[in-house]
């Protein structure tokens, strides 16, 4: 582990969230979903923030863009993948409740239009909050079908620059899972791409020498890690790490969204602890999410 990560401090750039989740870097600032609000907000690297949209759910709710510019909205409750038009409305792009009645969570998009959104599967075990989660595809001629189960609370997603790998967190597991990706988008060969130890990785990206950060909320921390998983470096914070991305002008920038975790039943409150973080790194981002705004094959 880098020991330079000990001495680093993450800048605060905003605060006042209620949970931030679904970082992307898009068109020069940093969007993510404040989940128990249900707004998307936009903020640049001075703090300057501003209401991009208000979507019809409370949490949880993610986002990403298609290779034309639309944005994507998993609904995740309602069990709708939704899609802003040119004039700012919302339609429906996939119905998933066939799939799965239960919450879908985290969205991403590769570089040719495979849209994958993870959660769904069968009902939870009395007792708990999530059963085993699935994968579904959604393909760019829209059809729909379920590509990967048996994910361990499935979390956030990423796919290498190539489009043939795509990394899920399995937060439960404490690992992090790699499948690779078929010309039609399926996924095969699934196998452990990095065990976490004590770690439970929440959301992910990915940077140009292939490793991955991830946000892990009991241990308030992100850390980069290699295939294999050696771990490379770490930021730590007062507060449980949400999610991170890779963007600002050179890729190189961190981006973190923090709050304080009291628990599943509590996400839903008044309490506004969520914020986002920012630090420098020595490698930009790379695949998707993507920070060079949807640049696509």
């Amino acid at each position: 582990m880098s020991s330079s990560s000990s001495v680093r401090k993450a800048n605060i750039i905003m605060e006042g969230l209620a949970f931030g989740e679904s970082p992307r870097w898009h068109e020069g600032r940093l969007w993510l979903c404040n989940w128990g609000t249900g707004k998307i907000v936009a903020v640049d690297e001075e703090g300057k923030s501003e209401v991009m949209l208000t979507v019809p759910a409370v949490l949880p709710y993610s986002i990403d863009w298609l290779s034309d510019g639309r944005l994507l909205v998993v609904s995740g409750r309602d069990g709708l993948l939704l899609r802003q038009e040119a004039n700012g409305g919302l339609v429906a792009h996939a119905d998933l409740t066939g799939l799965s009645k239960n919450s879908w969570n985290e969205i991403v998009v590769d570089g040719r239009n495979h849209v994958y959104v993870n959660g769904g599967g069968p009902a939870p075990a009395p007792g708990e909050h999530f059963g085993p989660g699935t994968i579904v595809l959604v393909a760019p001629d829209g059809t729909l079908r379920q590509v990967a189960e048996d994910i361990a609370f499935a979390n956030g997603m990423a796919v290498t620059p190539d489009n043939r790998t795509l990394i899920v967190a399995e937060s439960h597991a404490r690992r992090l899972t790699a499948f690779d990706i078929g010309e039609d988008g399926s996924l095969s060969k699934r196998r452990v791409w990095a065990d976490l130890g004590n770690d439970y990785p929440d959301g992910i990206c990915i940077d140009a020498e292939g490793c991955v950060w991830y946000a892990d909320v009991p241990n308030r921390h992100c850390v980069r890690v290699r295939e294999g998983g050696e771990k490379v470096d770490k930021v730590e914070v007062d507060r449980g790490c949400f999610a991170c991305v890779l963007g600002g002008a050179d890729g190189k920038t961190l981006f973190i969204l923090a709050a304080e975790w009291r628990g599943f039943e509590n996400m839903v409150s008044d309490s506004r602890t969520g914020q986002v973080l920012s630090i420098t790194v020595t490698a930009p981002g790379a695949g998707w999410p993507s920070y060079t705004s949807g640049t696509r094959w």
